[in-house]
C-alpha cells in the first residue's frame, strides 16, 4: 500500500491524461457525426454510410477507453484515501471526486452502448449525442479546480465547459476528418467536408480560447505568477504547444481554402499536418492533465521564484562538470544510523555533493545528445561524411549505459538500493522508463537506417518514442517541500518536453511529407536535438 500511494501522484496524473484524451476523441466523434456527417448525408453519397459506421466504431471503443480510466481512477483514488487517511475503503469511497469519476464512467458505458446500437441501425444516438456529451463534459468540469473555488465558481465552470468543448470538437474531431479524407472519393464531397471540418474548427478554437483565457487570468492573476510558479510554468508549456497546434491548424485552413477552387486538389500535406495535430493535441492534454493536478498559481502568493533567480538558474556558465564528486561525499552515502531520525519516506536534505552530482550527470547526458544532433544534421547536409554519420543512433546506447549506471546514486551498482527495489520511487521509476526508451530510440533507428528491418512501421518508432517521451516529461514532477526550488527545476525541465515534441512530430513529418517540406523537417529535429542537448550541458540546480 506504501508503494502505490507513492506513485499515486504519476498515476493519477497519466489516468487523467487518458481520460481526457478518451473524452475528447468520444465527444469530438459525437460532434463530428451531429456538425458533419449528417446534416452532409445528402452530398456524400455512398460515402456518407460508410464513413458514418467507421466513425461511430471509434466513439465507441474511445468511449470504452473512458469507462475504463475512469473505472480505474475510481478504484485507485479510493485506495489512496483509504491508504492515507487510514478509513474504511468504502467510506473512502464516498468522496465527490471519486463519485465524478464513476459518473463519468456510467455515462462512458451509456455513450459506448449507443454507438454500438447505431452501427446496428438504432437511430436514437442521433437525439441522445448533444446531451450526452453536454452531460459528460458538465461532470468532468466538476473535477476541475472550478469548484473549489470560493468566488466565480460558475463562471470558471462554464469557461471549463467552453475549453473542454472546444478542444474535444477540433483535437478531438481531427481522427474523424482523416478517416472523411480517406472514405469520401468523391472531390466536391471531400471539399465540401473540408469547409465544414475548418468552420466547425474555427468555432472550437474560438471557445477553447475564451474558456482558456478567462482560467488563465483568474487561476494565475500576475506576470509573476506566470513565471514564478510551477502552474505557471506548466500553463506557459501549454500555451506554446498550444501555438504549435495553432500553426499547423493554419496551414491545413489554407489548404482547404484552395480545395474550394480545385476540389481535387493534392491533399497530402493537409493529410501529414493533421496527423501531426492529433499528436500534439494529445501532447496537450496530457499537459493539461499535469496542469490539474498542481494548486493554481494565485493560491500561492509566497516562495515564487523572482526573474533574476530564474535567469540566474538558465544562464550558460562555463566550465560545465565533467568530473563527478565522490560517492563518500554524497548524502546516499550516508549509513543508516544518520537516517534513522528523518520521517518515514524523507530524504536527507540536498548537499553541495548532490547537487555537484546532478549537474554533472545532465552535463554528460548533454554532451551525448549534441552529438546525436550534430551527426544527425552532418547526414543530411554532407554526402561525403554520410556513410559514418547514419551510424549517429548508436550514440543512444551510451547515454542510456551512463543514464542507467549514473542517473541515480542511490541505487544500485553505486547505491545501497537494489534495482527492483529503487522503482519504488515514482521519480527513479521515471528515470528508468525513459531509459528503456532510449535504449528502444537507438537500436531500432540503427537497424532501420541499415534497412535490416523493413516493416513499415520501424520507421515510426523512433518519432512516437521521442514524442511520447517527451509528453511523459511533462507529467514529471518533482516533488520537494521548497515551492520556489520546484519551480525553478520545471523551468529546466518544460523546455526539454518542448523540444522533444517538436523533434518527434518533425521527423514524422520528414517520413510522411515529399519534396520541398519533407527536407525542411528532416533539418527541424537534428536542430531541436542540439538545442535539447544544449539545455542539458548548461543545466544548473544552483
Amino acid at each position: 500500500m506504501q508503494l502505490f500511494i507513492e506513485i499515486y501522484g504519476f498515476l493519477s496524473v497519466v489516468l487523467r491524461g487518458f481520460t481526457l484524451a478518451a473524452q475528447s476523441v468520444a465527444v469530438g466523434g459525437l460532434a463530428f457525426l451531429l456538425m458533419l456527417v449528417w446534416p452532409l448525408a445528402g452530398a456524400l453519397g455512398a460515402s456518407g454510410p460508410v464513413l458514418e459506421r467507421r466513425a461511430l466504431r471509434l466513439v465507441f471503443l474511445s468511449a470504452c477507453a473512458l469507462l475504463a480510466a475512469e473505472a480505474l481512477a475510481a478504484a485507485a483514488l479510493t485506495l489512496m484515501l483509504a491508504g492515507t487517511l487510514e478509513i474504511p475503503i468504502d467510506q473512502a469511497a464516498e468522496a465527490r471526486a471519486v463519485a465524478v469519476a464513476l459518473m463519468a464512467a456510467v455515462l462512458g458505458a451509456v455513450i459506448a452502448l449507443a454507438a454500438w446500437r447505431a452501427r446496428r441501425g438504432g437511430g436514437a444516438i442521433r437525439s441522445a449525442a448533444p446531451v450526452l456529451a453536454a452531460l459528460l463534459l458538465g461532470v468532468q468540469a466538476g473535477a476541475t479546480h472550478a469548484v473549489s473555488q470560493f468566488e466565480g465558481a460558475v463562471a470558471l465552470a462554464a469557461a471549463e465547459l467552453l475549453h473542454m468543448g472546444g478542444a474535444a470538437v477540433w483535437i478531438g474531431g481531427i481522427p474523424y476528418f482523416l478517416m472523411a479524407l480517406t472514405d469520401v472519393t468523391d472531390p466536391t464531397a471531400r471539399a465540401s467536408v473540408a469547409r465544414r471540418f475548418s468552420l466547425m474548427s474555427v468555432g472550437a478554437v474560438a471557445a477553447l480560447l475564451a474558456g482558456g483565457l478567462l482560467m488563465a487570468v483568474y487561476y494565475v492573476g500576475t506576470p509573476r505568477a506566470l513565471y514564478g510558479t510551477s502552474y505557471g510554468v506548466m500553463l506557459t508549456a501549454k500555451i506554446t504547444l498550444l501555438l504549435g497546434l495553432l500553426f499547423l491548424g493554419g496551414l491545413n485552413f489554407l489548404a482547404v481554402r484552395k480545395l474550394k477552387n480545385e476540389p481535387a486538389g493534392p491533399l497530402l500535406r493537409t493529410r501529414r499536418f493533421a496527423e501531426t495535430e492529433i499528436g500534439v493535441g494529445l501532447t496537450v492534454i496530457f499537459c493539461a492533465a499535469s496542469l490539474a493536478s498542481l494548486p493554481p498559481a494565485r493560491d500561492l502568493p509566497n516562495d515564487r521564484a523572482s526573474f533574476a533567480e530564474i535567469v540566474d538558474r538558465l544562464e550558460p556558465r562555463l566550465p560545465i562538470r565533467l568530473d563527478s564528486p565522490d560517492f563518500e561525499a554524497l548524502s546516499a552515502a550516508l549509513p543508516p544510523e544518520a537516517l534513522k531520525n528523518l520521517p518515514p519516506g524523507a530524504q536527507p536534505p540536498r548537499s553541495p555533493a548532490d547537487i555537484a552530482w546532478s549537474e554533472y550527470n545532465h552535463h554528460w547526458a548533454g554532451l551525448f545528445v549534441v552529438a546525436m544532433g550534430v551527426m544527425a544534421l552532418l547526414e543530411r547536409m554532407s554526402r561525403r561524411l554520410a556513410p559514418v554519420m547514419r551510424h549517429w543512433p548508436l550514440v543512444f546506447l551510451g547515454l542510456a549505459g551512463f543514464l542507467f549506471l549514473r542517473a541515480d546514486e542511490a541505487v544500485w551498482p553505486l547505491g545501497r538500493l537494489g534495482l527492483i527495489e529503487s522503482l519504488r520511487d515514482p521519480e527513479i521509476a521515471q528515470h528508468r522508463l525513459l531509459t528503456l526508451l532510449i535504449v528502444a530510440f537507438g537500436l531500432f533507428e540503427w537497424q532501420v537506417r541499415l534497412g535490416r528491418i523493413k516493416a513499415w512501421w520501424a520507421a515510426y518508432v523512433f518519432p512516437i518514442s521521442t514524442a511520447t517521451a517527451a509528453a511523459f516529461l511533462l507529467t514529471h514532477s518533482h516533488a520537494l517541500s521548497n515551492l520556489k526550488e520546484e519551480t525553478l527545476i520545471e523551468i529546466t525541465h518544460t523546455p526539454l518536453a518542448l523540444v522533444g515534441v517538436a523533434a518527434g512530430w518533425s521527423r514524422w513529418l520528414e517520413l510522411r511529407l515529399d519534396g520541398e517540406a519533407k527536407k525542411i523537417a528532416g533539418l527541424v529535429w537534428p536542430v531541436a536535438f542540439i538545442f535539447a542537448g544544449l539545455m542539458l550541458v548548461f543545466y544548473r540546480e544552483a
